[in-house]
């Protein structure tokens, strides 16, 4: 058997998050970065290490630390696997630390896609590039953007296994129930099954409801010993996987994602089963994501996430706590840096009224690309996992 891990996230921060205008990225990462330090109980110049991540705008990048007027670092990179880069960079902070390469790393996402006077939509318009094999399909077809090819997977589930939107519309609505109780959520007014099945379409067969915000801000956290922490939030685990988009006929493409895989790693490590979960923060660009990640972790059988996730099974008072801030549908849109904030306040019991009942075991995912990339963590308001 191995030794317990000893490193743990020991601090966070967040900006102001939404319709946040005249920053760049780079202040907002700083500040994220400042108030993370604060709240680790450190200074920056305790700091040796800094991992950054941006967004669509790709506008954040290594001299957030001149930024921050750092001192001699040991580590300094960019970090980019899409929407599961948070749960990579917290692994990459937590191996270097256990090898002594580092001792106190500060991670952090920012982003300002949204500007004044422009839809919020156009933040994820396709990018210009050389159109040839499937790109070239993509652009004949139309499947130019995210929302395009996220709709051709909920449909060919829909197909497979008679998932219906309805279905889908239940994890909206418990993610906006667990908003409504979040302060920090950009959208926090209720919603039914009725307003999702109202709302507009986006792209058949997802509606406006389905999909994700588009949000100014950022996120930080401090990962180092769990020693220097009051109320460290210690990695039991973590693992990744990634695959090709395979769209060829036959392919399981959309269906099944590797989530599974990097779930096992994470979850083998941290000596836990699925059964073992309390609270999962699972990565939602759209309510699709939620449900096909459900059966690939194994809360349920492939196929069966449809009735899953019906009867308010997700949402505040169900069986299962899913996205307790409200997620990226209804809270804040940080891509992997959502969830695991959230799983960070959720582990230390500072949720307020949208606190788990229980929060031992926390399961943490990150989802990029059209599912071909994935990031896990478990983390836990205890000590004691083996790796």
């Amino acid at each position: 058997m191995g030794r317990p891990l000893s490193t743990a996230i020991v601090g966070l921060g967040l900006t102001e998050m939404g319709k946040v205008y005249g920053r760049s990225a780079s202040s907002l990462a700083a500040e994220a970065v400042r108030k993370a330090t604060d709240d680790a109980g450190l200074r920056l110049s305790d700091l040796d290490g800094l991992l950054v991540s941006s967004g669509v705008t790709q506008s954040l990048n290594v001299g957030l630390a001149q930024t921050l007027a750092l001192p001699d670092l040991n580590v300094l990179s960019q970090v980019s696997a899409f929407g599961a880069t948070a749960g990579v960079m917290v692994a990459q902070a937590v191996q270097m630390i256990e090898a002594g390469a580092a001792t106190t790393i500060a991670c952090v996402f920012a982003d300002t896609p949204l500007k004044p006077a422009r839809k919020a939509g156009e933040a994820w318009a396709g990018r210009p590039r050389e159109l040839k094999g499937m790109a070239g399909w993509s652009a004949f077809s139309g499947a130019v953007n995210p929302t395009v090819l996220y709709a051709v997977c909920a449909r060919r589930h829909m197909e497979r296994y008679g998932t219906t939107s309805a279905q889908l519309a239940e994890i909206a609505v418990a993610q906006r129930a667990w908003a409504a109780l979040n302060p920090l959520a950009q959208m926090r007014d209720p919603i039914t099954v009725d307003d999702h099945q109202a709302s507009r379409w986006i792209a058949d067969p997802l509606h406006l409801l389905d999909c994700c915000l588009v949000s100014n801000g950022a996120v930080a956290v401090i990962v180092s010993s769990a020693e220097k922490s009051e109320r460290p939030v210690h990695v039991w685990g973590y693992g990744q996987a990634h695959q090709p988009r395979r769209m060829h006929a036959g392919s399981d493409w959309g269906l099944l994602t590797p989530a599974g895989r990097s779930g096992a790693q994470a979850m083998s490590m941290a000596g836990i089963s699925v059964d073992d979960v309390d609270v999962a923060e699972l990565y939602d660009c759209y309510t699709y994501t939620v449900l096909v990640s459900l059966e690939d972790y194994g809360f349920c059988a492939k196929g069966e996430g449809g009735p899953f996730v019906a009867d308010g099974r997700l949402g505040p008072g169900g069986k299962l706590a899913v996205n307790t801030g409200g997620g990226q549908l209804s809270g804040y849109y940080m891509w992997g840096f959502t969830p695991l904030s959230e799983a960070v306040i959720q582990a230390r019991g500072e949720g307020g009224e949208r606190q788990a009942p229980s929060n031992d075991v926390i399961l943490v995912s990150g989802n990029g690309g059209i599912l071909e990339h994935h990031s896990t963590l478990v983390l836990s308001p205890h000590p004691g996992a083996l790796r």
